[in-house]
């Protein structure tokens, strides 16, 4: 008898953004069909001004990871606590490394009694903000909004690492991991390079591959997660009527910085996708204060971030990590609103 379990067909696996998109233009094709064609010119349009800032963030991504340049992380956790904190959240806010991808090296950091207020700053501010986001947001949102959002990834990490470190004897923070750490993660997580970083990194034939290999795969991330998102952006720029935009999260009342904040939480694809959305919805009538309370609330507690804490520590510390990142993203937006 022939075995079923080879005689079985082998599907590949479909990657869900790209069945995302195919799906939505089936759809359009078949029941919007006038449509068809002004979504299809508006995300190409997107893209194609896009494109110089993905491919910068592409390269400049390969580079720093073919470099080992996440050793230098480890320079961030030495010191007094205060420095810590304040090199943490520089560091998470700037680097280009998403938090998944260190939770081998946070593990070990927290195993030695590393301090919960830098580790917290760090977890805090790294999803926020890369040289990538950095360029992506700037080419869409505006280089004034890329900047305020740089500056409250950063802010948030020192709110969040201060609070830690005052609230450090409270029986929330008090032994935090679990017994059993999870070093696993959203992004194929591998052991980082050793060492000192190699900036002449085509001298390595290694870290020539890696350079090759983390260009590919972000270039094919970039690509998918925009293309979905300019999608969904000229669908609700057409049926989304701009008054409820304007009366929901609208004006500049601290309301509507609050409502988009515990908005952004579960709504959040992820940082890149969410800004072709965000513009969208600033568009419809969204303001300033609530976009930018969207986009951090919503950063720090998406699935990929939420998972990287949730895999090492207790209930009770990812529920600070989460209540810290609202409350962050609430003061941030009322402080840009008023600049704004």
């Amino acid at each position: 008898m022939t075995d079923l379990s080879q005689s079985t067909r082998q599907f590949p696996k479909v990657d869900g953004a790209f069945a995302a998109i195919i799906v939505i233009y089936v759809c359009v094709a078949l029941f919007l069909p006038a449509e068809f064609g002004a979504t299809l010119g508006f995300t190409t349009n997107a893209m194609t001004s896009t494109a110089p800032f993905i491919i910068f963030a592409v390269l400049a991504v390969a580079y720093l990871k073919a470099t080992g340049a996440e050793t230098l992380l480890a320079r961030a956790f030495e010191g007094a606590q205060t420095r810590m904190i304040v090199l943490a959240a520089l560091l998470g806010g700037l680097s280009p490394f998403c938090s998944c991808e260190v939770i081998p090296f946070i593990a070990a950091l927290l195993a030695v009694g590393a301090p919960l207020g830098a580790v917290m700053a760090f977890w805090l501010s790294s999803p926020l903000m890369d040289p990538a986001m950095f360029a992506i947001t700037s080419g869409t949102l505006g280089f004034d909004f890329a900047i305020a959002k740089t500056v409250a990834a950063v802010g948030l990490g020192l709110f969040g690492g201060f609070v830690t470190m005052a609230l450090s004897n409270n029986p929330v923070f008090v032994d935090p991991l679990r017994e059993k750490p999870k070093v696993g993660g959203c992004c194929g997580v591998k052991a980082p390079f050793q060492g000192k970083p190699v900036w002449a990194f085509w001298e390595d034939s290694e870290r020539k591959l890696a350079f090759r290999n983390t260009a590919v795969e972000n270039a094919v991330f970039l690509t998918k997660w925009l293309l979905l998102a300019y999608t969904i952006e000229a669908l609700m720029i057409r049926y989304i009527p701009a008054e409820w935009v304007a009366q929901a999260l609208g004006g500049e009342g601290v309301g509507t910085i609050i409502l988009a904040a515990f908005i952004g939480a579960p709504a959040y694809l992820n940082g890149y996708a969410a800004v072709p959305l965000v513009d969208a919805l600033m568009t419809q009538g969204m303001s300033t204060g609530a976009a930018l309370s969207f986009m951090i609330a919503g950063g720090v507690s998406c699935i990929p971030a939420a998972l990287a804490v949730w895999a090492l520590v207790k209930p009770r510390v990812f529920a600070a990590y989460l209540g810290l990142a609202v409350t962050g993203a609430i003061i941030s937006g009322m402080v840009w609103q008023a600049i704004a």
